[in-house]
Parts: structure tokens; sequence; C-alpha cells
């Protein structure tokens, strides 16, 4: 008879994410364009994984699939509990808003809401009790404790992407998907940003899916995930990496 450890041990063994021979195929007026091409690709819980490539390799396109926001072609597309081809729209956005943290390039903030009203927004929709105090104790994670009143106008690009941070790990998701989160930001800035991001994933025990250019940001993650073409060039291990650490409260 198998020990009674067994049974975590396996679930602690399972992916959160597994795509096998995802494709995916737009309409355009040139014809068909194939914008992945075969993906095949398995993250383990807590991992970092950093995905590179040039434009237009599809990179934002995979995240997106990863994020529930593109449907796939075709493929089997298991995220984080879920088996995305098989969700409705609505069945979609309800997974999306409880497993899963998204932070963009461009901020994506409510302009008239405050700091502490945007990082709000997705924890009320999820029906929590305490959504403002936890609003709250996100936006301290991020140093912004004294700018909760603040608009989006009155913040500078790294305290708008701090705020955006704040509201992606709000929510506690168990999967934190990044797209060029430095992108609009200056080096210095951008580097303290990572130093946030990689932080709160650790501190989450998150998944952090990482789209960048920047060789140097994705070497951080324990592998990299390098895309052309729509298809996965190759996988490159990190096993002795030290990513940056946020210290615990």
């Amino acid at each position: 008879m198998a020990s009674s450890s067994a049974t975590p041990s396996a679930v602690e063994r399972e992916p959160i994410i597994r795509l096998n021979d995802v494709q995916l195929t737009l309409a355009s007026t040139a014809g068909p364009v194939n914008i992945l091409r075969g993906i095949d690709l398995s993250v383990r819980p807590g991992e970092r994984i950093g995905i590179v490539g040039p434009s237009g390799s599809g990179k934002s396109t995979l995240l997106a699939v990863l994020a529930g926001l593109e449907r796939v072609s075709s493929g089997k597309v298991h995220v984080a509990g879920a088996d995305l081809n098989g969700l409705s729209e609505d069945r979609l956005a309800l997974w999306r808003r409880n497993r899963v943290g998204i932070v963009f390039q461009s901020f994506h903030l409510i302009p008239t809401m405050t700091a502490l009203e945007n990082v709000t927004v997705p924890l009320e929709l999820a029906g929590a009790a305490d959504a403002v105090a936890r609003a709250r104790a996100a936006l301290a994670q991020v140093g912004l404790a004294k700018r909760e009143t603040h608009y989006p106008a009155q913040l500078s690009g790294g305290e708008q992407q701090r705020v955006a941070l704040a509201r992606a790990v709000a929510p506690r998701p168990a999967l934190l998907l990044a797209d060029e989160p430095t992108g609009n930001l200056d080096g210095s800035t951008g580097h303290a940003i990572i130093d946030l991001m990689f932080g709160e994933a650790a501190r989450l025990n998150s998944t952090l899916i990482l789209i960048t250019h920047d060789e140097n940001l994705a070497g951080l993650c324990d592998r990299v995930v390098r895309i052309e073409d729509g298809k996965v060039k190759s996988i490159e291990s990190r096993p002795d990496n030290k990513a940056p650490q946020q210290a615990a409260d």
C-alpha cells in the first residue's frame, strides 16, 4: 500500500502549465497568419520562466494564451488547474480573476481612480470582504503606502508600475504574468520593479512568467525559453541562478 505522503508529492510535481502542440492562426487580408506553430511547454509551480525572442516571434501572444485572453486554433492548454479550451468566456474571466495576476508594459491603471482604488478593484470583484485592507497591504509591500490617494497622473512611471504590480499580486495569484514590465521605465527604476516582482513572486510562492527583450533580466529566471517564428527554439536551465529576493516583512 502506498504511504499517505505519496499524494501530496504527486500534487507538488504536477505542472502548473502544460502546453501541448499549441497552434494559433489568425486571419488577415493577405491570408492566414501562423502566430504560434506547435508550442510545447511544461512549467512547475513556483518556477520563474523568462521568455525571450525577436519582435513578432509570438512571445506576447503566448502570454495571452496563458492568461486565457487568446483562444488557440489547436492544441492543449492546461493552466493553473484548468483546461482553458473547455471554458466559456465567463468561466475564463472567473478563473483568471482567481488564479492569474498580469503586469503589462503600459500599466493599464484606471485614470479616474486612486492608487488604492485601482488595487482594490480586482479584490472587490472577487468578493473579498477585506478588499481595502489587502489593497493597502499590497501597496505597502511595493513601497507606496504614502501614495494611496494619488491618481495615476500624479505618479511617476515607476510608481504607476508599482501600483500595477500591487494590483496583480493583491489577489495572491498562483500565476504571475509580466509582459515587458520594464519597457517604459529607465534602467534604475526598471531594476527596482524587477526586484519587487521577483520578491513578491517568492513571497506568494507564485509561478512567474516574464516576457522580455532583456537577456540579463531573463537570465535571472530559473529557465529561459527562446521563441522564434512561433516555435520554441531552446529552453535553457539556470539551476544555480540567484534571482533578486525581497526581504520579508
